[in-house]
């Protein structure tokens, strides 16, 4: 089984919000993909069902420049870390064993360790009360996490089957999210998104069995991320919407 990979990016909250929903649709064609990305600023991303009065709960997110993902969960500010997304055709053999959330979690923790960072999946016990409005403060079963702390947040969409998931790897604490530590605080590692994204992505494939084929945006992807922009992850329509 071979899959793309996608080239390492840095854009907009729409922008990057774009590309994912169109990786999503490319699924639908029978193709596979994993790409790795930043965020040109310091970015809220609110989930599709979360309140957008939410994001003025604290005047250091309530100055951020938001967009709202097309999967659920709670709000992530994207600074200081590297994101993933994951993109699957419907059904066998894309889609079979253990949910691609536990899936891509355990290949992140195994690749943070091959860092040298121990960050394993959070036990049920493990788990303390819910106490705000960000992804990170809400631990679940199966989180990626160092000590208390969670470091990577996923979130899906599925459509028609297929399956779009997307998360952050919290490198390192943002100012504008200091009661979250990041990878850096927690273990004294600094970590590159460049260096991260090459770990996660052998452990990937070591795990899976599948080719990771390095690939290029079509012309037809380039033209529905341009139309995704332009008509949703820019409009208040979209933004605003809850």
């Amino acid at each position: 089984m071979t899959c793309r990979l996608l080239p390492y990016a840095v854009a907009s909250g729409p922008k990057n919000m774009a590309a994912d929903e169109a990786l999503l649709e490319s699924t639908q064609t029978g193709v596979a993909a994993l790409r790795f990305y930043g965020w040109s600023e310091p970015t809220l991303s609110l989930g599709y069902f979360q309140a957008e009065r939410s994001r003025v709960s604290s005047h250091l997110l309530a100055g951020l420049p938001f967009v709202r993902r097309p999967t659920g969960g709670d709000a992530l500010v994207h600074h200081h870390e590297v994101t993933y997304a994951l993109a699957l055709p419907a059904g066998p053999p894309w889609q079979t064993g253990p949910s691609w959330l536990q899936r891509m979690h355990g290949i992140i923790s195994a690749a943070l360790e091959q860092r040298g960072v121990m960050a394993p999946l959070s036990a049920p016990a493990d788990n303390p009360a819910f106490s705000g409005v960000l992804c990170f403060q809400h631990i679940t079963p199966g989180d990626v996490v160092i000590g208390l702390a969670k470091v990577v947040g996923s979130a899906q969409r599925r459509q028609r089957g297929a399956l779009l998931q997307h998360g952050g790897i919290l490198l390192a604490c943002s100012p504008h999210t200091p009661e979250l530590p990041g990878i850096k605080e927690l273990s004294g590692k600094s970590l590159t998104p460049e260096d991260i994204s090459k770990a996660v992505a052998a452990e990937f494939t070591r795990q899976t069995g599948w080719q990771l084929l390095p690939a290029e945006w079509t012309n037809e992807e380039q033209q529905r991320i341009e139309h995704f922009v332009e008509t949703k992850y820019t409009r208040e329509t979209w933004n605003r919407k809850r």
